[in-house]
């Protein structure tokens, strides 16, 4: 029994006094600079304008149905104005489910095509980690405060996925 406590006791010390290494990576700076993402951003810019005519053709179907109740509406009996108004807040409610799920699609459709790119990046920061023996890595978008730039393995990854790396970012 006192064996099995002594083992485990320096198993735990040896793994508190184990190296660590911390390092950053800007992974939103490389996809800015990566040469897919301009393809991204015209296909959500497409796919932007799709969602965007589907929400005017509804739009302007419910102007036309307000119209035509309007100048109708003294010829209406009481249950076809009762009819027409429900018609016309149904559209309302569909205009307002477009606009709203229209935000969700495009951020749903934005993460699928930077999936690929994220998992490029994050393919190379596992390379990089297991060779330089990085304990960790922080993505600098999430608030960190300060880390010294030898630490910062972006332009490395940008490197190694042949994305031109600007001087002024190169030494930073």
């Amino acid at each position: 029994m006192k064996i099995r406590f002594l083992i485990i006791a320096f198993i735990l010390t040896s793994i508190s006094f184990a190296q660590t290494k911390v390092g950053t990576i800007n992974t939103e700076y490389i996809i800015s600079k990566m040469p897919e993402f301009k393809e991204v951003q015209k296909k959500l810019e497409t796919y932007g304008k799709t969602l965007d005519a589907g929400l005017k053709e509804k739009f302007d179907e419910y102007q036309e149905k307000v119209k035509a109740y309007t100048e109708k509406e003294s010829t209406y009996t009481e249950s076809l104005k009762k009819l027409k108004q429900k018609d016309i807040v149904k559209l309302e409610e569909d205009i307002q489910k477009l606009r709203t799920n229209s935000g969700k699609l495009l951020q749903v459709r934005q993460d699928e095509l930077l999936r690929p790119l994220y998992n490029k990046i994050g393919n190379e920061v596992d390379k990089i980690v297991k060779e330089e023996g990085f304990t960790h890595i922080f993505n600098e978008t999430n608030s960190l405060i300060y880390i010294a730039p030898e630490y910062d393995i972006t332009i490395k990854v940008m490197k190694r996925l042949n994305i031109p790396v600007e001087e002024t970012a190169a030494q930073n």
